[in-house]
C-alpha cells in the first residue's frame, strides 16, 4: 500500500472499482462507508448559503448520490469521488438558487406577446378599454407612434410596409415600434390596475 494511503482508502478504491464494473451493491456499500464525509461536504456547502435555505444536508447528499449513480462514471480514488460529489452538490445548490430566483421573476407564467396582451380575450372589455385609453395617451404624447401602432397592430402591416405607408425610414419605424410597444404595455398595465 502506498505511503499515506489508509486501509479505509484501499477499501474505498476497491469499492470504486467494483462500482465501475457495475456492481450495484458496491455503490450502496460505498455510500454507507463514505456517507459521513458526504454529510460533511453538504454541511460545508450549506454554510455559504442563506440561513433559511430550504435544502438540508440529507437532501443534498441523497440527490448527489442519485446524480452520481446516474452518470455511470469512474473515479480514481476516494478524493476523486469526493471532488465529484462536492461538484454535484454545488451544482444542486446553484440549480436550486436559479429555480428560486426564476420563481421570483414569474417563471411558469405564460409569456404573452404584445398582440395577446393587447387583445386579451374577445370578451375582455377591460382590455379593450385599457387599449383604447393607452392609444389616446400615446396619441397625445407622439402622434407618429400612434400611426405606427395603427399600421403595425391594427392593420397588420410589416415594418417595411409601415415605413412605406408613412413615408419613413425602416429603421425609424423599427425604433418607434419598440418605443410604442413599451409605452402601450406600461399604459395598459396602469389602466388595468
Amino acid at each position: 500500500m502506498p505511503s499515506g494511503e489508509s486501509e479505509s482508502d484501499k477499501d474505498i478504491e476497491e469499492l470504486l472499482a467494483a462500482v465501475e464494473q457495475g456492481d450495484e451493491s458496491a455503490m450502496a456499500t460505498l455510500i454507507e462507508v463514505i456517507y459521513p464525509e458526504l454529510k460533511r461536504l453538504a454541511r460545508f456547502q450549506l454554510q455559504r448559503e442563506r440561513p433559511d435555505h430550504t435544502l438540508n444536508t440529507t437532501a443534498i447528499v441523497h440527490e448527489a448520490y442519485l446524480r452520481l449513480v446516474s452518470k455511470n462514471q469512474s473515479w480514481n480514488d476516494r478524493r476523486h469521488f469526493l471532488r465529484a460529489a462536492a461538484t454535484v452538490m454545488r451544482h444542486l445548490l446553484v440549480d436550486h438558487a436559479r429555480k428560486r430566483n426564476a420563481a421570483k421573476r414569474g417563471e411558469g407564467k405564460a409569456v404573452l406577446l404584445l398582440d395577446e396582451e393587447l387583445h386579451g380575450n374577445k370578451d375582455d372589455t377591460l382590455a379593450v378599454l385599457a387599449l383604447d385609453n393607452a392609444m389616446k395617451d400615446i396619441a397625445a404624447i407622439d402622434p407618429r407612434l400612434e400611426q405606427i401602432v395603427e399600421c403595425r397592430y391594427f392593420a397588420g402591416l410589416s415594418v417595411a410596409d409601415t415605413a412605406e405607408a408613412l413615408d419613413m425610414a425602416v429603421r425609424t419605424v423599427e425604433r418607434d415600434w419598440q418605443r410604442a410597444r413599451g409605452y402601450l404595455l406600461r399604459a395598459m398595465e396602469q389602466n388595468q390596475e
